[in-house]
């Protein structure tokens, strides 16, 4: 059975499987650090929100050749598994919060899954990019809650 199925409801955000240009037409320069920290800082709409940190442990796994390479099949297997005909399929309610500024995934294609899943509330911040979590993390964690508040309280447990 498949697991969308079996879920009682779902949350997504700058999620692939509509559209995909998370390296561009690029794929991670191993060893190039300007690189890494230019692709980390566009994730967000102030670039200067990439940490030190951050920009560091991405930089780290992608000169990790094994999870280099992880990265690359997932973003492959994005691509050529593309969800537009599938997502119909799905009742279950589902809270999508997207980014205006999202250069990853654009709004558009948040707007897209809004529209092609039957059950379903899109929240868009305004000056955010492909991390609302991160940028709008009181906003983002009470639509969270409330959403997941509502459809806990309309599930019957059998």
């Amino acid at each position: 059975m498949d697991w969308l199925i079996m879920c009682t409801s779902l949350s997504s955000t700058g999620s692939s499987g509509l559209f995909e240009s998370a390296m561009g037409n690029t794929f991670p320069k191993r060893g190039s650090y300007e690189y890494i920290r230019q692709k980390t800082e566009m994730v967000f709409y102030n670039p200067e929100s990439a940490s030190q940190e951050l920009i560091d442990e991405v930089y780290d796994i992608v000169n990790d050749l094994g999870k280099c390479i992880r990265i690359v099949k997932t973003a492959k297997s994005a691509v050529r598994h593309n969800l537009e005909d599938r997502l119909k399929e799905i009742k279950q309610p589902v809270l999508l919060i997207w980014g205006l500024d999202d250069e990853v995934t654009p709004a558009w294609v948040g707007k897209k899954f809004h529209d092609l899943l039957p059950n379903s509330e899109l929240h868009l911040f305004e000056k955010c990019g492909h991390v609302p979590m991160m940028e709008h993390p009181e906003e983002f964690n009470e639509l969270l809650e409330n959403f997941l508040n509502r459809v806990s309280s309309s599930v019957e447990i059998v």
